[in-house]
């Protein structure tokens, strides 16, 4: 499905990321985690083809396919005048839907009633909670029932129980279609409770497998400089 060969993009003459590859294939659930400044969102901006690649490529199979992706909340600007309809509808049409049909209206409505959105589809963009703008940012990813998603830190600016809601949103849409996720988070919980797979990464990749695999004291230690505020969690989990 998505196939990352040894990229590495430089921006203003700094080097962000060096060397990158892994793979996501269908069905898979991929988190990456990696401390701030390691080159996590630049990731996913190459990955949708937003900035150069210095070298490396990024190849998507088939060609074709639709991608979703959902940005962090707390970079959106809320103030531009449109509906949370008229911002999904952008998910099936790439540009802004001056006329919306009946035919998106129904799709625009199921999308929002899968991400329990339902009741916002009037609402004004400047109207909504951080909370709920990214429910609405998820049905627009998932309007076009996308086989590959992407996500940039979506539990950001989200309170815990909304955060809970949408990756078991997730969760749901990945089974029934056989999706294939790839998440910038700093959820270790999530790393360890819904992704198949693990990238951590600091400009390169400092470790990848399973969970249990990638995140290793040794392995965050090296990713981070230090292990303290991992050790609540790894400490609950066995590495063997």
């Amino acid at each position: 499905m998505l196939h990352v060969e040894h990229i590495s993009v430089s921006l203003g003459g700094r080097s962000i990321l060096e060397d990158v590859s892994f793979e996501a294939h269908a069905g898979e659930f991929i988190a990456i985690l990696g401390p701030n400044g390691g080159g996590k969102s630049t990731l996913i901006r190459a990955l949708l083809g937003l900035v150069p690649l210095h070298a490396g490529r990024v190849s998507i199979t088939p060609s074709s396919t639709f991608i979703g992706y959902v940005p962090q909340v707390k970079t959106l600007d809320r103030s531009f005048p449109a509906t949370a309809a008229d911002l999904v509808v952008t998910g099936r049409r790439a540009r802004w839907p001056w006329r919306v049909s009946v035919g998106d209206r129904d799709i625009v409505r199921r999308a929002l009633e899968r991400v329990g959105a339902g009741h916002l589809e009037h609402s004004s963009l400047s109207r909504l909670s951080g909370g709920e703008l990214q429910r609405v940012y998820l049905a627009r990813a998932l309007a076009c029932r996308p086989p590959l998603i992407l996500l940039d830190e979506p539990e950001a600016g989200v309170d815990r129980v909304g955060a809970a809601d949408l990756f078991d949103i997730l969760e749901s849409y990945r089974h029934e279609h056989g999706a294939t996720i790839v998440m910038v988070t700093h959820d270790w919980d999530v790393a360890f409770h819904h992704a198949s797979g693990v990238v951590l990464l600091n400009r390169s990749v400092v470790a990848s497998g399973s969970p249990v695999e990638a995140l290793t004291e040794e392995a965050i230690k090296e990713a981070f400089g230090h292990v303290g505020h991992a050790h609540g969690v790894l400490g609950g989990h066995h590495h063997g």
